[in-house]
């Protein structure tokens, strides 16, 4: 049962609010009464009569003993009012001093342990490192952060570890854009997230193959991968202008050419997904199946599936012939 917005504040809810404005008109009224006008139970009557009660906006009748009367709107409701700034203060209060509180264990820590920086990269050693990394650059973005997410199918431990993060920044404005790889559509938990995410503000596109992962902050920052093939040997974070412009051009390339999440890759007009075309590209490069697995982010038996499908488009018997089939008709 809804009430008013602005008493809810107040910690009146929807069926008090209703059983003090029928004792406001009507006075003399007891529980019978206010139930059959209200259509309640005397139950739910009597709860929302303590309710009333314990705001101090019912008060012990001196003409008729045993019942209550509600007390007038202009001293109850403003009484509540009172308190509840009151309250606001003091939370007010005491956020500003955590807030002096962190920035003083901030200093002390940047004192205790300072960073080792270059003039454009800094190198972090750890998981726990680039996550709290991490978090502090999201708890800096002003605008923008650009991110791709490669290799399909995100952990639930980076999906948690993300949410708070991304809901944060989209809370305070900040455009989110990130890249999934299209075999992310086989994996539940990120789908879900990735939908998550646009229904808060965000924007997300998916690709064939990505490059490394990658985070880019308001244009400024970047965090990459130390090593691509090892998420736990570390991160790069890197600052100068030349290469950041780098990879910002890199990251609206392939924004570009990334389909809406959700959103079926539409066939060429050969009739080939983008992501035909990769494994195409692939195979012209000898890549086994293994290897071509794990660039399109797919399981092997998945990737053997595909070649199939394109040497029997092709009418080829062999991964070379269907090569060179491919390309007398344009394919590659």
């Amino acid at each position: 049962m809804l009430g008013s917005p602005g008493l809810g504040l107040l910690g009146i809810d929807g069926r008090a609010e209703k059983v003090y404005r029928a004792m406001l008109a009507n006075p003399g009224w007891g529980v019978g009464e206010i139930g059959e006008h209200l259509v309640l139970t005397e139950n739910e009557v009597r709860t929302a009569l303590d309710k009333l009660f314990e705001l101090a906006l019912l008060s012990p009748s001196m003409e008729a003993p045993g019942a209550m009367r509600p007390v007038r709107p202009d001293v109850g409701l403003s009484a509540l009012l009172a308190r509840r700034q009151a309250d606001l203060a003091r939370q007010q209060h005491e956020i500003a001093a955590s807030h002096a509180a962190i920035a003083e264990m901030v200093a002390e820590c940047a004192v205790l342990r300072p960073e080792t920086t270059q003039p454009d990269y800094e190198l972090l050693t750890g998981m726990d490192a680039i996550q709290s990394r991490l978090e502090q650059l999201a708890l800096r973005a002003t605008f923008e952060c650009l991110s791709f997410m490669p290799g399909g199918g995100q952990s639930p431990a980076s999906l948690a570890a993300s949410r708070p993060l991304d809901e944060a920044s989209l809370l305070r404005g900040v455009s989110l854009r990130t890249v999934y790889q299209e075999s992310v559509r086989n994996d539940q938990a990120t789908v879900a997230y990735a939908q998550w995410l646009v229904q808060a503000g965000g924007e997300v596109g998916t690709v064939p193959v990505l490059p490394p992962r990658m985070v880019i902050v308001d244009q400024e920052v970047a965090l990459l991968p130390a090593d691509p093939q090892n998420s736990r040997a570390g991160a790069v974070q890197i600052t100068g202008r030349g290469m950041i412009a780098s990879l910002l051009t890199l990251f609206e390339q392939v924004w570009t050419a990334a389909a809406p999440l959700g959103a079926e890759p539409e066939p060429d007009e050969e009739g080939l997904t983008p992501q035909h075309r990769e494994l195409l590209l692939l195979l012209a490069q000898g890549m086994t199946d293994e290897v071509t697995a794990k660039r399109l982010s797919v399981s092997t038996r998945t990737a053997r599936r595909m070649v199939a499908d394109l040497m029997d488009r092709l009418g080829a018997r062999s991964r070379f012939e269907a090569g060179l089939r491919a390309a007398k008709r344009g394919w590659l």
